[in-house]
């Protein structure tokens, strides 16, 4: 089945106006009051680690094509792929990098991404490529809607970085046992989607 045929069976396009409505009604107030502190972090990181602080990398989004997300820079300019598993990459997260990170500062510019119709405020986290643009079968449902700063798998995973420590292969559970789950969960939501689901997962991302 083609995927946009696919998707117009799992979301509807009123459904999809009333997610974008609400994405702009809740991200621009948002950036409004977060671009002057994103402004100074982006500053700090630039010093911290040698490059310019905020940085795009391609990602995978809705229906499978590709946008530029962004981020903060809490890694030092020569690890240049920031692979998506960040336990590989923790011997180049700089002190304040590790700051960012705790508090998920890092991801603040992606309100820039939610207001240029990149992403979603709720959603499945956009993936590099290997991984969502592979999904055969039912399981493309997951490119139906755009990619979300939060949600359901993003919430379940909260602590991914501290599972995969603790294996012997990360990459190897990652793909055999974390990224499955999070296909189901990211279906799951996106078959049964409604607006009070995305405020569910909005004040849950706050707790």
């Amino acid at each position: 089945m083609i995927l946009h045929d696919l998707c117009n069976q799992t979301i509807t396009r009123k459904q999809r106006l009333i997610k974008r409505v609400f994405d702009l009604f809740l991200a621009i107030p948002i950036l409004f009051i977060l671009i002057i502190p994103m402004i100074i972090f982006i500053l700090f990181s630039t010093i911290s680690t040698g490059s310019f602080g905020l940085f795009r990398q391609e990602r995978i989004g809705r229906y499978g094509k590709t946008f530029k997300i962004l981020k903060i820079r809490s890694m030092r300019s020569n690890d240049v792929n920031y692979s998506p598993i960040s336990v590989f990459n923790r011997e180049y997260i700089t002190p304040f990098g590790r700051f960012l990170r705790k508090f998920n500062i890092d991801e603040w510019p992606q309100v820039i991404n939610v207001v240029l119709g990149d992403m979603s405020m709720v959603g499945p986290r956009p993936d590099v490529s290997g991984y969502a643009d592979l999904l055969e079968g039912e399981n493309r449902r997951v490119l139906c809607v755009k990619p979300g700063i939060t949600g359901p798998a993003t919430i379940d995973f909260r602590n991914e970085e501290q599972l995969l420590i603790k294996q012997d292969n990360p990459k190897e559970y990652n793909d055999q046992v974390i990224w499955p789950k999070k296909v189901e969960l990211n279906k799951r939501y996106i078959e049964n989607w409604s607006i009070r689901m995305d405020i569910k997962y909005l004040f849950k991302t706050l707790k």
